[in-house]
């Protein structure tokens, strides 16, 4: 901090400005020695606001950081917070400081447009323009745009063509019916064969679409169908029938999520260095209408502003606003953000932080879930790039709040049958993959019938006893596998040898838990978790290769016992057969010259003999 209070005091025009800051809501700009913009912040009172960044007491090494660099800031005043609010977003997505939450792509999202005209049109764009138009989004999926205008052309009759159509070019007949009409796919405005009051009529119902507004839309066209059959108009009764199918096809497709059938949306986020994934669930009637997601950059760990900047953003634009917003925590400046929201909205909203097990509170997991799930893949498409350690191992550090990331890790499990020719193996996988040259397998000695624990406890001393005497270092993390039976073996073997750190876990095969020394109860990692897919792999593969090793074991066993049988064979001649061959058919079917090649041609003789007379 000193070198901040250094560069202030050699800085004359800083310290000029801070001392005549007004005492006025407004927007702050942050500039580094080569006039970059680096942070923009809004204020209620900037006085207050801009001197706190150059306090001695700050304690954000993120803050420390952003001061350092600033070299000059220019302020912007704003008749009120929430106008500042709007000029801060606004200027973030001008100049993507480096400091601010951004998001990571430049391109802009597609939006649905329904135009300001007396015959709007329908179609999607990436350009906003503000003639009174109204935009549906953004879709931060393509796909699902294209899908939705899809049904809205099957179930409306939309027209396609891109004319200015008004009562002048009507009269005129400025424009000719096209194919459209013909196959029953527009009602022909250009001509007047519509009128403007039922055109209109008919993309509001569009709009409620759009909205979400699935079942309150049905629940008006019913209505519709009865009047028009009351007034014996039973064509058009008919294709209000259809479209009422239609759209119940579409609404049972869409899942029931929520008993209370209020409008919500949904917001998690997920966060790992600088890497921000965002998971917005559109909740209309009960019923999950929409998903978008977003990737963003922050250098801002903190979740309060992080969520405030996912919230600027996104409703910033043109996006139905809800009556409730639920996140996992209460934003910053939550109340600033609420008179924004309320002023586009002309409603009143609010924040739903859920607390305890609730349909909103598992609404939410959900979301993080898919936040999370959108982060893995984010990060692996980066390590990919980079070439750098994998993701999925600093997922396991978070995961398993390791002191560091485990590129080195060994896995230890044991297999008998029924207590016989017991063996364990070690597995250990560098940088996230397997590296076989390391693997090691172990002849249980010291314990008689089928006794993991006391097995475990062998291993974890033959490994790690010989670790210390030649000065090796333990590997980052030691798995075993199984509960806390043989996680509680292997402990107490380590502490035995005077290790004093150390990271070792077990993991259960019934429920894929996690044990930890010294917690009597498991820990899960989430199911779509990149670390415990490396857990299973980990765990999988050595269990492959204990039972691979103890099947060798017992098969040569009953090769050796076998041969044992043969008289005039001894231990000698046995030891160079079970080198040269690989099992008892092998031996059978063996040539006399190949036999006698191994053991001379007498005793050739004598296994020729007893397999002939054994048959």
């Amino acid at each position: 901090m000193k070198n901040v209070m250094n560069k202030i005091e050699n800085q004359i025009s800083i310290e000029e400005k801070l001392e005549s800051l007004p005492a006025l809501p407004g927007v702050y700009q942050f500039k580094d020695k080569s006039g970059k913009i680096i942070y923009i912040g809004k204020a209620k009172n900037l006085r207050s606001r801009v001197r706190s960044y150059f306090q001695s007491s700050l304690d954000s090494p993120k803050t420390l950081a952003l001061v350092n660099k600033v070299f000059d800031f220019q302020l912007i005043i704003t008749d009120s917070e929430v106008e500042a609010l709007v000029l801060e977003n606004n200027l973030i997505k001008e100049y993507k400081p480096r400091y601010n939450v951004n998001l990571k792509d430049d391109k802009s999202f597609p939006y649905i447009r329904v135009t300001n005209e007396p015959y709007p049109q329908i179609y999607s764009t990436r350009e906003i323009i503000n003639d009174g138009s109204k935009y549906f989004g953004p879709f931060t999926d393509v796909k699902n745009m294209k899908t939705s205008l899809r049904m809205i052309n099957q179930i409306f009759k939309i027209r396609s063509c891109k004319y200015l159509i008004n009562a002048d070019s009507i009269e005129n007949k400025k424009v000719k019916l096209c194919l459209d009409y013909h196959i029953k796919k527009c009602d022909g405005p250009c001509e007047g064969l519509i009128s403007e009051t039922d055109y209109q009529k008919m993309v509001g119902q569009v709009i409620k679409l759009l909205k979400g507004k699935t079942n309150e839309l049905i629940n008006e066209l019913q209505q519709e169908m009865i009047s028009l059959s009351a007034k014996f108009e039973f064509e058009k009764a008919a294709d209000v029938r259809d479209k009422i199918s239609r759209l119940k096809i579409y609404s049972d497709r869409q899942k029931v999520v929520s008993a209370d059938f209020e409008d919500k949306d949904i917001i998690s986020a997920a966060l790992e260095g600088k890497d921000v994934a965002c998971t917005i669930l559109n909740i209309r009637g009960g019923k999950l209408v929409g998903k978008k997601q977003f990737q963003l950059n922050s250098a801002d760990q903190d979740l309060k502003n992080v969520y405030s900047a996912i919230i600027k953003f996104y409703y910033n634009e043109y996006v139905e606003i809800p009556k409730e917003i639920v996140i996992e925590t209460t934003p910053e400046d939550s109340s600033t953000l609420l008179e924004f929201l309320e002023q586009k909205a002309a409603k009143k909203i609010k924040f739903n932080v859920p607390r305890r097990k609730s349909d909103t509170m598992s609404l939410l997991n959900m979301c993080k879930q898919n936040a999370i799930l959108l982060l893995k893949e984010i990060q692996l498409q980066r390590m990919k790039k980079e070439g750098n350690v994998p993701y999925v191992l600093s997922s396991l550090k978070r995961d398993l709040r390791l002191p560091v990331v485990p590129l080195k890790i060994e896995c230890f499990d044991i297999s008998n049958l029924q207590g016989t020719d017991t063996v364990a193996s070690m597995v250990v996988f560098v940088e996230g993959k397997p590296k076989k040259s390391l693997y090691r397998k172990f002849i249980i000695n010291s314990v008689d019938g089928p006794d993991d624990f006391a097995s475990m406890r062998e291993v974890i001393t033959r490994r790690y006893s010989r670790l210390k005497e030649e000065k090796e270092p333990l590997p980052d993390l030691i798995m075993v596998d199984g509960g806390k039976g043989q996680l509680s073996s292997a402990v107490e073997i380590l502490n035995s040898l005077g290790f004093a750190k150390y990271n070792i876990i077990g993991l259960a095969k019934r429920l894929e838990e996690v044990f930890y020394p010294g917690e009597s109860e498991a820990q899960t990692i989430p199911k779509t978790s990149s670390s415990l897919k490396l857990l299973q792999h980990l765990r999988d593969e050595a269990h492959r290769f204990a039972i691979t090793f103890h099947r060798d074991r017992r098969s040569k066993r009953t090769f050796t016992s076998e041969l044992n049988l043969i008289k005039g064979i001894g231990p000698k001649l046995v030891e160079r057969l079970l080198t040269n061959f690989s099992n008892i058919e092998e031996i059978k079917t063996a040539s006399m010259e190949k036999l006698s090649d191994v053991i001379g041609r007498s005793k050739a003789e004598l296994v020729k003999l007893h397999f002939n007379n054994s048959e």
